[in-house]
């Protein structure tokens, strides 16, 4: 089998490659690492993946056309895709709304144009979010809840994703699997997601930065239980009856609803240090509670999401202190 995956060099990326390196496929990554955030963290990542023989890396921009056809060209053996590439963090959105509609709108198109190409794919598994949800208030939240509600440009860009897939699997049969990931975290993870944030300021002795006075609560997801959820669904793509486009979507999360307050404690211990806790209004775009529904993934994939934050945190934490010598 041969995967091609978006965002190879992302934190998401980074960890399915290897899930997938290791079981023994061929894999085709591909990402502009870009200067979102540190470049090196990126680069350290492709370095462990090119150890592996069965890894082709291709520095690109999904949003790039003629590159995208290229690609297809020079690869035709792909038979399925895993798109992650994205542009990412619902704050920047606030300063540079220019990058999620080139990323995450047109990049999201040279994708599935991708599909259409390809002869052979038998599925494709792309990346949504579960900012969708917006200004949802019943909990837990399940795909079946409304999503025209967003709060932010990046969740606005996640559902126009999702709407492109399934016109693309009506009009064109390509086979799809959309997934809302709800708050990862874990080693190699992304330095502007909290958990990072937290670990590095805690550890210079710098205020935090707590939104909504910490009155927040988030479904904390552990890498690893996001990986596990990610093959397992690539393994197993929508039927195409005929009648229904082949297109699903599902929540991809912990099903734990957890108090950004004892996440910040569990840091807290972790490091064994207190943090200088700046209490903050509620940000422009955010919301103030995610709770994920993932019975669908249970009943069709067995996904059982193992990891608690009292387990991950720690681990998150060892490789922090590893990978910047602390």
């Amino acid at each position: 089998m041969t995967v091609l995956v978006t965002g190879a060099a992302g934190f998401i990326g980074f960890h399915t490659c290897r899930a997938l390196l290791d079981r023994g496929d061929d894999v085709i990554g591909i990402d502009d690492v870009n200067d979102y955030y540190d470049v090196a963290l990126k680069e350290a990542r492709l370095a462990i993946l090119a150890e592996h023989e069965g890894f082709h890396f291709e520095r690109m921009d999904i949003a790039e056309r003629d590159d995208m056809e290229s690609l297809t060209v020079r690869h035709p053996e792909i038979d399925r895709i895993i798109h992650l590439a994205a542009q990412a963090g619902v704050r920047y959105s606030l300063i540079n709304p220019y990058a999620y509609l080139r990323t995450n709108v047109d990049g999201q198109l040279m994708v599935l144009e991708a599909c259409r190409r390809l002869e052979g794919l038998k599925h494709l598994v792309f990346a949504s979010s579960s900012s969708v949800y917006g200004g949802n208030t019943e909990m837990p939240f399940t795909v079946d809840c409304r999503v025209d509600t967003p709060l932010s440009l990046y969740a606005a860009t996640k559902k126009s994703a999702e709407l492109m897939g399934h016109t693309y699997a009506h009009l064109y049969r390509v086979p799809q699997t959309g997934l809302r990931f709800f708050t990862v975290y874990g080693p190699w993870g992304r330095p502007d997601m909290a958990a990072f944030i937290f670990a590095r300021k805690i550890l210079a002795g710098e205020p935090i930065p707590v939104f909504n006075n910490g009155d927040m609560r988030r479904d904390f997801t552990y890498i690893d239980d996001i990986v596990s959820g990610i093959v397992a669904c690539l393994d197993h793509p929508p039927a195409d009856d005929g009648a229904r486009p082949p297109y699903r979507v599902y929540n991809i999360g912990n099903s734990r609803t957890e108090s950004l307050m004892r996440f910040i404690g569990l840091i807290e211990t972790a490091l064994g240090q207190k943090a200088d806790i700046q209490f903050q209004p509620m940000q422009p775009g955010d919301v103030k509670e995610t709770y994920s529904d993932i019975s669908p993934m249970r009943r069709d994939f067995g996904f059982s999401p193992a990891t608690t934050i009292d387990d991950g945190i720690p681990r998150f934490i060892d490789w922090y202190r590893d990978y910047h010598r602390t």
